[in-house]
């Protein structure tokens, strides 16, 4: 046999049939790297669906109808009112969920009437000591600032924090000099302290109220913030639940936006907001079923207090709380709104 005839079609055979063995271990390769991959994060959705809804808060406590004068109640409705109005306005325009948290909780960090920003409660010493987060729901990115004294709104810290930075919390001096490169507006502490909260420090009246929002934007996103001066009279650089995510803030595109109110350490204790969206996810809970099984049971089990705003990935929101008031105000997806301050 001539050998040398048969060579080249073997070496033709080899070229081809090589390739077609290895299909099946380029295939097992390719199935045991994806297993070992996380899975790919949520995306931005993009289409415009139209309907939004949009949840706010100044604060939960114990106090009633009989505790604010009518002027005082007026003032409330209407820094409630503007903030609602001015988060719709966005809303309807087609602005993004966390750009609509930002601005409301600015709104409500430049009014004095709340204890975020001026008019925040002061430390024992004295000062004002600012924390807040912003979250958004669609690749659930955050950012927190705790402690800071010179940045006049700590909500937009906080989202810078998310969006120019690799962390999610910065802390104190870190934090201001961070947001002095950032370019944000900076301010004497003194800007912050009012004769309210003078008046409070001196008689040692406790206000856990803080503020927050959460917004579903036309294109389907949620995103939630929360801003506060913390606890009454604090001492040690104490640092409540409004900077921590899964506890004073929370949002997740698959379940829902929430921001909470009340008496921080057990907020951070139960991990409030990320269990509230839990129940939602692993249980297939409603909104407002996981909020008052987490406010009214689990809460009320360790001893704590306060509530919940929270908007769901369908436009229905809640204000969920053990306490006699809430300052709230709500537009949800069905086209109600309504603005109160105590229990019904």
């Amino acid at each position: 046999m001539d050998t040398t005839k048969v060579r080249p079609y073997l070496f033709i055979l080899l070229v081809f049939a090589i390739p077609l063995l290895l299909i099946p271990v380029i295939k097992m390769a390719k199935n045991d790297s994806q297993l070992l991959q996380e899975p790919p994060a949520q995306t931005q959705k993009d289409t415009l669906r139209g309907d939004y809804a949009i949840i706010i808060h100044g604060g939960a406590g114990n106090f009633t109808a009989d505790d604010l004068s009518e002027a005082e109640k007026l003032a409330y409705k209407k820094a409630l009112f503007e903030a609602l109005e001015s988060g719709k306005s966005m809303l309807s325009s087609g602005k993004e969920a966390v750009y609509v948290v930002e601005n409301v909780i600015n709104m409500l960090e430049d009014d004095s009437l709340f204890n975020a920003g001026k008019g925040a409660v002061l430390t024992h010493e004295g000062h004002a000591e600012l924390d807040a987060s912003i979250m958004r729901g669609y690749d659930r990115n955050a950012g927190a600032v705790a402690g800071v004294r010179t940045i006049r709104n700590p909500i937009s810290a906080a989202r810078m924090v998310m969006d120019s930075s690799v962390h999610v919390l910065l802390s104190g001096r870190g934090a201001e000099a961070f947001s002095r490169t950032v370019g944000l507006k900076q301010v004497d502490n003194s800007y912050f302290i009012t004769e309210k909260s003078q008046k409070r420090l001196k008689v040692s009246i406790d206000k856990h109220g803080t503020v927050g929002c959460a917004v579903l934007d036309t294109h389907g996103n949620l995103a939630a913030g929360t801003s506060t001066g913390g606890m009454n009279n604090k001492r040690y650089g104490r640092i409540g639940d409004s900077p921590i995510i899964g506890a004073g803030t929370w949002a997740d595109n698959q379940t829902c936006a929430i921001s909470a109110t009340g008496w921080g350490e057990y907020f951070i204790r139960l991990g409030v907001a990320h269990e509230i969206s839990a129940l939602m996810r692993y249980e297939e809970v409603s909104l407002e079923g996981a909020a008052h099984e987490v406010i009214n049971k689990q809460l009320e089990q360790l001893g704590g207090y306060g509530g919940i705003i929270g908007v769901d990935a369908f436009g229905n929101v809640t204000a969920v709380f053990n306490t006699t008031g809430m300052y709230r105000a709500y537009y949800d997806a069905q086209g109600k709104q309504e603005i109160k301050l105590f229990l019904d």
